[in-house]
């Protein structure tokens, strides 16, 4: 007797989940289909606003009230979750299904430390936890260590907000695998995650998927992380699966139109003096019905059986289906016509000016010098300091008017703090600062305000620094009205309009709430209204990590046009080195609190100096390299900023470190090409020689 195959850990088929809009219904995933075995990882692509997020909550349950699945299966092993009543499907979450939200801040729980929401799992789903003490916290601090928290001992007793950004998102990561799940769900689970500690959290994704047969639902918008990572992708496109393909074949040929155009968004290198290619246009409406293709209005291949009827997933071969009537056998002899002319930018992008071009001739805009911002530790009765973290121990930057400075190193590393304190947001303890010749932290608070409109900053949580009880047209007008008080409220009024559609959201948005969007449309309007002031300086905190890539070109084109413009000055914080390439002029690498290395971008990229610039390159997923990354991942984690060790702060995690580098800090020493670098690898000449 032949055995029966074995069932596919997780099967969809037909999945409709719709959302009361209010006055209509949201139509957010329409006939989705997926399949995924044992140990494997499928990747779902697709812009923001398409539905992969209704998805993946559809499959666990946790729609928002206004959701509901109205039709299809969803079954785990042969069970389908959909009739499971909810106390069962509770036992389902955490121990059978792990899920890694995209918004670490509102997926935690702000009043609990973060030791006590980790152990609050292994308490629900572990019965052996709740009978031993020590096991859970024993279990939590491994789970931070294994996910590269520094100090992660004293993070246990922390508060969510108490983390940076990459920092919570690590801690959700601990939190979905505490439990050992049979399936975990990744919603951009690496977003947040600078390119090192992104590494290590991917190998430690497959090391439990070889250990444990873990399959992966991974929702991302870095083809990057899918070349490495994933066996097979689904490409979804307003609210409908387009492609099912290997990953191998993805991405040496995507099939369908709209695959191909996200790889045309990607930044790269060599794409630095002209517009990035972005998608025209946005995701279609989803409240509303379709007669024909709903990339069509938006393809350059489109023609006329594509308005006229919707196509079908076509089966290309075993494991590969494209819904394009491009691969219809039944309209193949239909005349397709040539492809449109090269999409446009969202804004004019001129040729960008060589880096080295303006070096030396345009005034400093911002000058820090030996910056500092040391946070004092209290601890017993009294409240005495214990001991300081030193956030910023000694940071020097200058920055032109109209050049980008990219700033660069592993979450926790500083890069976040340097840009509130340039701002006071933060306010520094050591060092000098100074913003078009005038000394900022000489200036009280009655005389800083003037200048707020001229220094703007989008901070890397858009939620968090989104009024959730205020609409986003009022939210915008609210910044012009405090600080451009010259202009009437027909002026910004108009201005509003202007800049939704700059950033590639309708009119209508500005009628909405915060959290009535996606995570990447709510990081276009914290950057709408941080440009909405017209500053010169911005201050851009990780401004594209949560957005797709034809998005992401979008917004860089956007940025470089206004910086031609108006010349504006950015500092570029992002853990996204393919984005450096593009927009950044200079780059400063951080570790520890302190820049080890600071140049020309090209210089830097082309050939880096430092050994902890070579291990960020060395980290970044490429889609040229498929499957695990051929170097291995940096060693170790960032050391506390609370207690540095001597000598130099990488010495400990650097595989060319010599005796000397434990004795004592190397000096920034200059290279012929412009450069600083701070490493015995390069020794600083004396003064005089």
């Amino acid at each position: 007797m032949s055995e029966r195959p074995a069932l596919p850990l997780l099967e969809v088929e037909g999945l409709r989940t719709w959302v009361d809009g209010g006055t209509s219904i949201v139509r957010a995933v329409d006939a989705v289909g997926l399949v995924l075995g044992r140990g494997e990882t499928l990747a779902l692509l697709g812009e923001s606003g398409c539905g992969k997020s209704m998805t993946a909550l559809s499959v666990t349950r946790l729609l928002p009230d206004a959701a509901e699945v109205v039709a299809g299966t969803v079954r785990l092993e042969g069970s389908d979750l959909l009739e499971l009543p909810e106390k069962a499907m509770r036992d389902v979450r955490g121990a059978r299904i792990g899920m890694i939200f995209q918004e670490p801040m509102l997926s935690l729980n702000p009043v609990m430390r973060i030791g006590a929401q980790v152990e609050e799992a292994l308490h629900r789903h572990r019965r052996g936890a709740a009978q031993d003490g020590a096991m859970p916290r024993a279990r939590a601090l491994a789970l931070l260590q294994a996910v590269g928290i520094p100090d992660a001992e004293r993070r246990l007793d922390e508060y969510p907000f108490q983390l940076s950004g990459g920092m919570r998102q690590r801690v959700m990561i601990a939190l979905a695998l505490a439990c050992d799940p049979e399936l975990l769900i990744g919603d951009e689970p690496t977003t947040a995650l600078d390119v090192t500690i992104q590494a290590q959290v991917l190998d430690l994704l497959r090391g439990l998927q070889r250990s444990r047969g873990m399959a992966m639902l991974l929702i991302t918008h870095d083809l990057g992380v899918v070349a490495q990572t994933a066996q097979r992708v689904a490409v979804m496109y307003a609210g409908e699966i387009v492609e099912v393909a290997p990953v191998d074949a993805f991405l040496h040929g995507p099939a369908h139109p709209y695959s191909r155009k996200l790889f045309d968004s990607l930044p790269e290198r060599g794409r630095r003096d002209a517009p990035l290619a972005v998608i025209r246009g946005s995701v279609p409406a989803l409240d509303g019905g379709f007669t024909g293709c709903r990339f069509a209005e938006r393809c350059d291949h489109a023609f006329e059986p594509c308005r006229r009827s919707a196509p079908s997933l076509v089966q290309l071969s075993e494991a590969r289906q494209v819904r394009c009537f491009l691969h219809d056998p039944a309209v193949a002899g239909a005349k397709v016509p040539s492809p449109a002319a090269p999409t446009a930018p969202a804004a004019p992008v001129g040729p960008v000016p060589d880096p080295g071009a303006q070096q030396g001739l345009a005034p400093a805009l911002l000058v820090a010098r030996d910056l500092q911002v040391h946070f004092p530790l209290r601890g017993g009765l009294l409240r005495r300091a214990r001991g300081a973290v030193r956030a910023v121990d000694g940071v020097s930057l200058e920055l032109a008017r109209g050049r980008t400075l990219a700033l660069v190193g592993e979450s926790g590393c500083g890069k976040t703090t340097v840009g509130k304190a340039l701002l006071r947001l933060v306010e520094p303890t050591g060092g000098t600062l100074s913003f078009d010749g005038q000394d900022l932290r000489s200036l009280g608070r009655a005389h800083l305000r003037p200048l707020r409109a001229r220094m703007q900053i989008v901070f890397q949580d858009p939620y968090a620094s989104l009024n959730p009880r205020i609409r986003i047209g009022d939210a915008l007008d609210e910044g012009m009205r405090s600080l451009r008080p010259e202009w009437n409220a027909a002026e910004r009024a108009q201005r509003i309009l202007r800049l939704l559609e700059q950033v590639g959201l309708p009119a209508e948005a500005r009628l909405r709430f915060p959290h009535q969007f996606s995570g990447g449309q709510r990081q276009r309007i914290a950057i709408a209204r941080a440009l909405s002031v017209e500053p010169q300086l911005v201050v851009c905190d990780e401004p594209t990590s949560a957005l797709d890539v034809s998005v992401q070109a979008q917004i860089l084109n956007l940025l470089r046009s206004l910086q031609q413009q108006m010349q504006l000055s950015y500092l570029f914080i992002t853990h996204n080195l393919g984005v450096v390439e593009v927009v950044a002029d200079d780059i400063a690498v951080m570790y520890l609190g302190r820049i080890v290395e600071r140049g020309p971008v090209r210089a830097v990229l082309s050939s880096p100096a430092h050994p902890y610039t070579c291990a960020l390159l060395a980290a970044v997923p490429r889609i040229e390299r498929s499957g695990a990354p051929d170097g291995q991942t940096l060693p170790g984690d960032p050391p506390s900023p609370v207690d540095p060790p001597a000598g130099c702060h990488f010495r400990q995690r650097c595989p060319r470190a010599m005796a000397i580098c434990a004795q004592r800090y190397p000096d920034p020493a200059s290279l012929p090409d412009g450069r600083a670098v701070a490493c015995h690898l390069h020794p600083a000449v004396p003064a005089g020689r």
